[in-house]
């Protein structure tokens, strides 16, 4: 599906060129206010592309609710967007199941709907640990907390859905999830932690929760999509080593698509927002577009969804086996 961003991402020049903006996304559909009333929540905004993907939706007219592990350094980073009275922080820390339970017992007292959900948080590469409940840090963290934190949120996500905009979540993967399947017989890397792995199969654990939920949900009014931010200058690369960040800085084409993070959040405020998808999910995105299948010989990190993007039989197994590691 090529849309009027298509040739904007066709000759990338790095942070700040003509890609578009998370802004420029709510401009574009012609949302500046018109979404007011309407109820968004967002993990992790304390930085990064979950700030700019809440200036966006703020600019929708829309009310948030913003999680953050730190909510002083929340606020910091909010900066004037935290002061405004559409705008309510939830302390979250994905490490935690009992804190996703606290956190969305406390949304769920103060609202009877969700319109949409973007699980934007996220951790990548870093040392070996486990989660409050024993799961491998990224694992648990960026998809068994948010598949947990969807299911809490369900019943007021279908509350939220009208037959003229349906509830909308949307679910941060990354080109990472081509390089690496789900292993269902050691999610928790105890036979030896390699980090790039342990976050890819994260990744794909993302992409095939968001299939799963149009799958599951669609019919019913709640649309998920997958969305590949691209590169983006934030912190998530913090727990690279300096060789493995030396590769990154030698290669031409990856300095080329890298984005600042207004860009980065773009792709996640067309996904909750755009007109062209209303009614629909269950795809992966990026730039601004559904994505085709990658080609390999394009180059490692050329665009596209990888060959187990869409396997459904996985995508099942992982929800059913997900019930069972959340306690559901």
């Amino acid at each position: 599906m090529a849309t009027q961003y298509a040739a904007a991402h066709e000759h990338p020049s790095g942070p700040g060129d003509i890609r578009p903006t998370a802004k420029q996304i709510i401009q574009d559909e012609g949302l500046d206010g018109k979404l007011a009333g309407k109820v968004a929540f967002i993990t992790g905004c304390s930085s990064g592309i979950g700030i700019e993907t809440a200036k966006a939706l703020h600019l929708a007219g829309m009310t948030l609710y913003l999680t953050a592990r730190s909510l002083s350094k929340a606020r910091i980073a909010l900066a004037e967007l935290a002061d405004s009275d559409r705008v309510h922080l939830l302390e979250l820390d994905l490490n935690s199941f009992e804190s996703v339970r606290t956190c969305a017992t406390k949304f769920i007292s103060e609202n009877k709907t969700l319109n949409i959900l973007i699980c934007n948080a996220g951790v990548m590469t870093p040392p070996e640990g486990r989660t409050m409940d024993g799961f491998e840090t990224q694992f648990g963290t960026n998809h068994l907390a948010h598949f947990l934190l969807f299911n809490l949120l369900q019943p007021i996500l279908l509350a939220g859905t009208t037959p003229s905009l349906a509830s909308r979540v949307v679910v941060l993967s990354s080109v990472a999830h081509r390089f690496a399947n789900v292993n269902f017989d050691d999610v928790n890397f105890s036979r030896g932690y390699d980090g790039l792995a342990a976050y890819a199969a994260s990744k794909t654990a993302n992409l095939w929760t968001a299939n799963e939920i149009e799958r599951r949900y669609g019919p019913q009014g709640i649309h998920a999509w997958s969305v590949q931010p691209g590169a983006v200058l934030t912190n998530l690369m913090q727990h690279m080593s300096d060789s493995e960040k030396g590769v990154l800085d030698g290669d031409t084409y990856l300095a080329s698509i890298f984005k600042n993070p207004d860009q980065g959040a773009a792709t996640s405020v067309w996904a909750a927002t755009a007109k062209a998808l209303e009614g629909k999910g269950g795809k992966y995105l990026e730039d601004c577009q559904i994505a085709k299948e990658w080609d390999s010989s394009s180059g490692l990190y050329a665009p596209g969804y990888g060959v187990h993007a869409y396997d459904i039989e996985q995508a099942e197994k992982l929800w059913i086996e997900s019930l069972k590691w959340v306690g559901l």
